[in-house]
C-alpha cells in the first residue's frame, strides 16, 4: 500500500498541475488597456457607455456645434462648425489617446456652412455646403489653408426647415459629387413634385465643370441638373457608397407627430430608414431614381401601434392620415421603395460610413427631440456582406444594428447628453465622432486602442479578445492537454492497483 499511496500523491501532483495550466491559460488571455496619459472630461459629465470590447474618449472640446468631419491628407481633422466656417485639428498620441494639439485653426471663415463637407481624392480640393449652395475652394493640405476663393459648384437650393446639404464624393465611381436635400417642413407637399428638387439626392459630374479655380463655368441648378438617385426621402442626411461595390446608401430620418385613421401614433412610427439608391457606373437596378414614398408613405416600425395594418410588418410602407383612391397601403406598398432596413422611430440618423473591407456600416443617431421617452443619442454599427454590399440583416429586421458608444442616462437628453453628429477614418482605422450638442470630437478604438476599421459589423470586435470563441477554443485546447496527463495518470494508478 506504501507504493499505491505514492502513486496517489502523484495523481494529485498531476491534477494541481493541470489546474495550474489552465489558470495560466485564462490569465494570459486577459487584456487591458493601457491608461492614456492625459483625459478631458466629458461635458455635463456625459461619460459614454461602451460595447464590451470597445473604448470611447473625448479628444476635442470647446467647438461651435460641430457638424461634418473629414481627415485631409495630411491627418488633419476639418470640421464644420455652424454659424462659423470650418476649423482644422490636428493630433497626437497613439491608440485610443488621442489628443487635440491645442486650439483649432480657423480655415474657411463662413457663417453659412452649416453641415456638409468633403475633399477630393487628392486632398487639394475643398467642397462645403450652405442651405444654397454647394461651394469648392482649393485647398493645401501641408498648411491647412484655403489657396483660392470659393467657387460655386451647385446652387438654387434655398429653402426652410431643413436646411443641411449633405455631400459625397465618389470613390468608386470618381468625379462624381452627391448631394442630399431635405424637406422644407415636416410635411412638405413640394416634394410630391418631383421637378422641385425637394427630398432628394442627387449626383453632379465635376468633371464637366473643371477645377475650383474655373470661375467661367457655371454652377449646377440642384432641381433641374444632375442624374436623380432618389426622391420622396424627407431628409437623408447620411450618405455612403459601399467601397467594394459602389453601391449608394443613405439613412432618413422620417416625419413627426404622424397620424393614421384619426389615431396619432408618432411615439414609435415610422421608422427611420436605411435606403439603398443604386450605383454611379451606369448599372441600372430598380430602385435607382425612384419615389421613396415621402411625403405620402413611411416604414412601419411597431405595427400594433398602427390603425387597420392588417398585413404590415416592420418595413412595410404604409399610407398616413385617411386613405384614398390615390393614396393608400396598396399604392405605398406596390409604388413606393421600400427602406433596406428600418429603425427605431425618432433616433435620428445623422451619418452613415463604411469600413474598408465593406462589412460595417456605422451610424450616427443623433436622438429624439419629440418622443416621450428619449431614444438614440448613440453610435451603432450594422453588419454587411463586403462581396455584395448588402446588409446581412433581412428588411424586416428590428436588431439589424449594435450599440456601440451610447450615453447611459437618456432621461437627462437631449441637454445633458452628447449628441453623435459626423464620422471620419484617420488613417489608423481609428473612427472620430463629432457631438455637437457638446461641441465635443471623441475617438472610438477596440479596448486595445487598435483600429476599428477591421470591425465585422457586430459589437463583438473582428479579433476576439478573451472571452471570444478563439480563445476559448486555445482554453479548452490546454484543458484538454491536462486532461491527457490525468487519464495517464490514472490508468497508471489502475493498472498497478490491478496488478498488487
Amino acid at each position: 500500500m506504501h507504493v499505491s499511496n505514492t502513486l496517489l500523491l502523484v495523481l494529485h501532483h498531476h491534477i494541481l498541475w493541470a489546474g495550474l495550466v489552465r489558470a495560466q491559460t485564462s490569465s494570459s488571455a486577459t487584456s487591458t488597456a493601457t491608461p492614456c496619459a492625459s483625459t478631458i472630461a466629458p461635458l455635463n459629465n456625459a461619460t459614454p457607455s461602451v460595447a464590451a470590447g470597445w473604448q470611447a474618449a473625448v479628444v476635442a472640446n470647446n467647438l461651435a456645434s460641430p457638424r461634418g468631419i473629414k481627415f485631409d491628407t495630411e491627418g488633419g481633422l476639418l470640421v464644420v462648425e455652424q454659424d462659423r466656417g470650418i476649423v482644422r485639428l490636428t493630433f497626437s498620441g497613439e491608440g485610443g489617446c488621442a489628443r487635440s494639439n491645442g486650439s483649432a485653426q480657423l480655415v474657411i471663415d463662413d457663417p453659412s456652412l452649416n453641415h456638409g463637407l468633403e475633399l477630393s481624392e487628392d486632398g487639394r480640393t475643398l467642397f462645403a455646403s450652405s442651405e444654397e449652395s454647394v461651394l469648392a475652394w482649393q485647398y493645401d493640405p501641408a498648411t491647412g489653408r484655403n489657396t483660392s476663393g470659393p467657387r460655386t459648384i451647385v446652387n438654387r437650393m434655398t429653402g426652410d426647415g431643413h436646411t443641411s446639404r449633405t455631400l459625397l464624393l465618389s470613390r468608386v465611381t470618381p468625379g462624381q459629387l452627391l448631394v442630399s436635400r431635405g424637406s422644407q417642413s415636416n410635411l412638405d407637399v413640394a416634394a410630391l413634385d418631383i421637378s422641385t428638387g425637394i427630398s432628394t439626392i442627387k449626383s453632379y459630374n465635376l468633371t464637366d465643370t473643371g477645377s475650383p479655380s474655373n470661375n467661367s463655368a457655371s454652377p449646377y441648378n440642384f432641381a433641374q441638373d444632375g442624374v436623380l438617385l432618389g426622391w420622396g426621402l424627407r431628409n437623408s442626411v447620411g450618405v455612403a457608397e459601399h467601397p467594394i461595390t459602389g453601391g449608394i446608401y443613405s439613412v432618413e430620418n422620417s416625419v413627426d407627430n404622424l397620424d393614421r385613421s384619426g389615431q396619432n401614433i408618432h411615439q414609435d412610427n415610422p421608422g427611420e430608414e436605411m435606403n439603398f439608391h443604386g450605383y454611379l457606373n451606369g448599372t441600372t437596378v430598380p430602385e435607382q431614381g425612384e419615389n421613396y414614398g415621402y411625403p405620402s408613405c413611411f416604414a412601419a416600425w411597431d405595427v400594433n401601434e398602427i390603425p387597420d395594418n392588417d398585413g404590415l410588418q416592420v418595413g412595410s410602407q404604409f399610407a398616413i392620415g385617411n386613405q384614398n383612391a390615390t393614396v393608400n397601403d396598396t399604392h405605398c406598398r406596390e409604388g413606393t421603395i421600400p427602406p433596406r432596413l428600418t429603425f427605431a422611430a425618432h433616433m435620428a440618423p445623422l451619418d452613415i460610413v463604411f469600413n474598408t473591407e465593406g462589412t460595417a456600416a456605422w451610424i450616427s443617431f443623433h436622438g429624439s427631440w419629440n418622443r416621450d421617452d428619449p431614444i438614440g443619442y448613440k453610435l451603432s454599427v450594422v453588419a454587411f456582406d463586403g462581396a455584395t454590399g448588402t446588409p446581412r440583416a433581412p428588411a424586416n429586421s428590428t436588431t439589424s444594428y449594435s450599440d456601440i458608444v451610447s450615453n447611459p442616462d437618456l432621461s437627462k437628453c437631449p441637454d445633458g447628453c452628447f449628441r453623435p453628429v459626423g464620422l471620419a477614418w484617420d488613417s489608423s482605422g481609428r473612427l472620430f465622432m463629432s457631438s455637437d450638442s457638446t461641441g465635443e470630437i471623441y475617438v472610438v478604438t477596440r479596448d486595445d486602442g487598435s483600429s476599428t476599421d477591421s470591425t465585422n459589423g457586430t459589437a463583438e470586435p473582428a479579433n476576439p479578445d478573451s472571452s471570444s470563441s478563439e480563445d476559448s477554443g486555445a482554453s479548452m485546447a490546454a484543458g484538454s492537454g491536462a486532461g491527457v496527463v490525468l487519464w495517464t495518470a490514472f490508468v497508471a494508478v489502475t493498472l498497478y492497483l490491478t496488478n498488487i
